[in-house]
């Protein structure tokens, strides 16, 4: 399994929210499609909040919007979907959790195995037990997990890697930001790619 330490800080960059079911679509994806970007778990509340929106599942579009990603769900070979109740909910704890898990060099197992429990097991990451749930399948120490959520050290890495997408101009999740241009939605990584190949000559 890949240790995203690894990942260098320049080239593509995947920014996402552990809530997101569109996060999660473009997560099983793009180690397939774009490989070499570097993943960036960040809390989309703040985001939204920055910008002056709420989620989709909070708006009057809740409803097309989850029929849209259980289609999605099935048509990328992920399964049913199992909505978390309720569900969205506060993902304050399950982005501090990825925040420790990159520190950790482990975002990647993570972030998939707290999505997966999320959206095929209907667990709500707002609750610690769900996230130091998804930690165990990752494979992360869960008394250091668990202390991490409560750590400055942790709040403010967050904080800086959320007010870093903000910087970059990122409003929704998930986006990959490339060289100053910014491809918002799991349906948008190919086009990613494509300009990612673009830029190096091939």
């Amino acid at each position: 399994m890949r240790d995203d330490r690894a990942v260098g800080a320049s080239g593509p960059r995947f920014f996402f929210g552990a809530m997101s079911p569109y996060s999660w679509f473009a997560a099983e994806r793009i180690e397939e499609v774009l490989g070499e970007a570097r993943w960036s778990g960040i809390l989309a509340g703040a985001i939204f909040k920055a910008h002056g929106r709420v989620s989709w599942g909070l708006t009057d579009g809740r409803a097309a919007g989850m029929a849209d990603c259980e289609q999605r769900a099935l048509r990328h070979g992920l399964g049913p979907i199992r909505w978390p109740e309720p569900w969205p909910t506060s993902d304050l704890l399950v982005a501090r959790a990825m925040t420790h898990a990159e520190a950790q060099g482990r975002l990647r197992p993570y972030a998939l195995a707290a999505m997966r429990l999320a959206f095929l097991d209907g667990a709500d990451l707002g609750e610690r037990q769900a996230v130091l749930e998804a930690g165990r399948r990752a494979g992360l120490e869960q008394r250091e997990l668990d202390r991490s959520l409560d750590s400055d050290a942790v709040k403010l890495a967050l904080r800086a890697a959320t007010d870093e997408a903000l910087g970059l101009g990122v409003f929704g999740v998930p986006t990959v930001a490339l060289d100053g241009a910014l491809f918002w939605g799991d349906d948008e990584l190919e086009r990613a790619a494509a300009a990612h190949r673009d830029r190096q000559g091939g």
